[in-house]
């Protein structure tokens, strides 16, 4: 039975034996991207270089990248969703492409997992009117030995990927099923039959979709894979959800410990909720995160509350959380060394926002009673309303169970569908404000984002003279209009020291700086004094970015090709971001 430790080293070992370099994972904060508040996919750190742009490593990548999804937490508690996953890929850029790519991934689930090919089954695109049908992809499949009735011609529902926005690079895919039902696997393939799951996908970027609508061969084609090894490891072991393997046995153990009890026959929605949130905010802090009020600080900060929420519904009642993540750091630091050097700083930050939480449900419970003394005594009926208790969960991070249990102890219920109107309406603003961010695509390269990318270079080494060289990049957005960054820096910026971090900006700009990018290896390019952020997530070969004698910076672009292009800078706005963190939000404007 394999473990999934033993599944991410077979996956990438077997790739590095076919010519690709093992990249490290990005960290879950993406860098310079205004799309997403975490990684949420394996290729999203790579999508410059899916772009266009060349890879330090090469042309052939492989990886497991920490991945974060918030969008269904509320789904977490069930067998089978995960806010953290770990995603297996591998990546051609420019290098070989459908054939191989498919002949790779047949080569690994037969001979490296031992796979009989009775038991896999695919699908490929089947063709519209804007794109043939993946003959090539349907017969190197068959020629590799899947028979032509396990495989699926689907639509673009099914068998496309992207693009991303209403533009950009897209293509057909094929994704890979293994059967997991009790009896030999039918010889005909339905992909609707949900003993068949989906365990490995690779996508072939082809085609760029243009403005009006044209799908158009692109120059250089590129493929893009994706295994999740938390779900393909519970098939592989047989079992009905990733909860069930040894990924979460060390958690739940502890989790047991805590409590006092034997390990139960079954676990609970709260048992997987606490484990796959507090497994999470681990990760998430260890990759300097800290809880907060906006942005990525927020979801943190909802998953460490929500996990010690159902931890009082389990009884516990004392500090537990940094418990847990030690387990977790002992279980993933040695893939993951990023955990073992910030344990401190994830246990403090736990322990903290725990401590915290106590006041903000003693707060809560204090809205509670006021809710209740406002209604009369002679009232026959006592109803909290939906509105009143999504503003218990909302501001104060109170529980609806909680709502619900002490409205019964005190004879009131709770109108339940007025709470999930008031619920809904809130999910879906925040869901149609996260897509249509989402909808500015991955990959804007825009001259407008790459002159902002250049100006933040630039205020991070004015800040860095003006403040001192603790200051360090702790988050950075950029859209084609402003530039957002977050550093560290105990104190308000007062009005003098940034009017003379515009001034060394735009002074910089002046001197019109050659922008230069050189790659070289990690360790030479530390040499030479490149300012290196989250240094964990850098591969050995790097791109280092120079303005001059004013900035030298590893980073992966894309940059303006002169400092004289930025125009004028202008801060907009500095406040505080989290503890220990400052924000600032500024623009570049046109020289007067």
């Amino acid at each position: 039975m394999i473990t999934a430790a033993e599944l991410r080293r077979k996956y990438i070992d077997f790739f590095k034996r076919h010519g690709h370099v093992e990249i490290k994972s990005a960290s879950l904060v993406p860098e310079n991207d205004p799309t997403c508040l975490f990684n949420t996919a394996g290729m999203q750190p790579l999508v410059p270089y899916l772009a266009g742009a060349d890879h330090p490593a090469g042309t052939r990548l492989t990886d497991c990248q920490k991945c974060v999804r918030t969008g269904d937490i509320d789904d977490v508690g069930d067998p089978v969703h995960l806010t953290f996953f770990e995603m297996l890929g591998n990546w051609s850029l420019g290098d070989y492409f459908r054939k191989e790519a498919i002949e790779f991934s047949f080569e690994f689930l037969t001979s490296e997992l031992g796979i009989p090919v009775e038991q896999l089954a695919v699908t490929v695109f089947g063709g519209d009117e804007d794109a043939p049908f993946d003959e090539e992809a349907f017969n190197t499949w068959n020629r590799l030995g899947i028979p032509a009735e396990r495989i699926a011609r689907l639509g673009k529902k099914d068998n496309w990927w992207g693009p991303v926005g209403d533009t950009g690079p897209c293509g057909s895919d094929t994704e890979m099923f293994y059967w997991t039902g009790p009896k030999p696997a039918p010889e005909k393939f339905d992909p609707s039959n949900k003993l068949w799951v989906e365990i490995w996908n690779d996508v072939f970027m082809q085609f760029n979709k243009t403005e009006d609508g044209r799908y158009v061969e692109l120059s250089r084609r590129n493929v893009d894979t994706g295994m999740g090894l938390e779900r393909v490891t519970a098939v592989l072991q047989g079992k009905a959800s990733c909860y069930e393997t040894e990924v979460f046995a060390g958690i739940f153990s502890a989790l047991d410990e805590i409590r006092g009890i034997s390990a139960p026959a079954e676990r609970t929605p709260a048992e997987r909720i606490i484990a796959d949130h507090l497994r999470a905010a681990t990760f998430i802090i260890g990759d300097g995160v800290q809880p907060g009020r906006v942005g990525a600080p927020y979801v943190l900060r909802r998953l460490i509350r929500r996990a010690i929420r159902e931890g009082r519904k389990l009884g516990i009642e004392g500090a537990f959380t940094s418990r847990i993540a030690k387990v977790v750091i002992a279980q993933f630091g040695e893939f993951y060394q990023e955990l073992v050097r910030n344990e401190a700083s994830i246990v403090e930050e736990l322990d903290r926002e725990e401590g915290q939480f106590a006041a903000t449900l003693d707060r809560g419970t204090k809205e509670f009673q006021k809710l209740i003394d406002r209604v009369p005594a002679f009232v026959a009926n006592k109803v909290i309303s939906g509105k009143n208790a999504f503003n218990l969960y909302e501001t104060y991070g109170f529980p609806i169970e909680l709502t619900v249990e002490m409205a019964k102890e005190q004879n009131f219920t709770v109108d339940m569908k007025g709470y999930e109107e008031a619920l809904k309406k809130h999910q879906e603003q925040s869901r149609a404000g996260a897509e249509q961010k989402f909808k500015g695509g991955l990959a804007d390269h825009s001259e407008a984002t790459a002159r902002l990318h250049s100006a933040t270079h630039l205020m991070q080494a004015a800040l860095r003279k003006v403040l001192g060289n603790h200051v360090e990049q702790r988050g950075s957005n950029i859209t084609p209009e402003r530039l957002r960054f977050d550093f560290c820096h105990p104190d308000k910026v007062t009005p003098e020291q940034l009017a003379e971090v515009e001034r060394l900006v735009n002074e910089a700009i002046d001197r019109d700086l050659e922008i230069t990018c050189t790659e070289m290896a990690l360790e030479d390019a530390k040499a030479t004094g490149a300012m290196a952020i989250f240094t964990e997530k850098y591969n050995d070969r790097v791109k280092v970015y120079r303005m001059g004698d004013v900035s030298c910076e590893i980073c992966g672009g894309p940059h303006a090709h002169r400092t004289g292009e930025l125009g004028h800078f202008r801060i907009l706005k500095e406040e505080s971001s989290s503890r220990g963190v400052r924000r600032i939000k500024a623009v570049l404007e046109e020289r007067k």
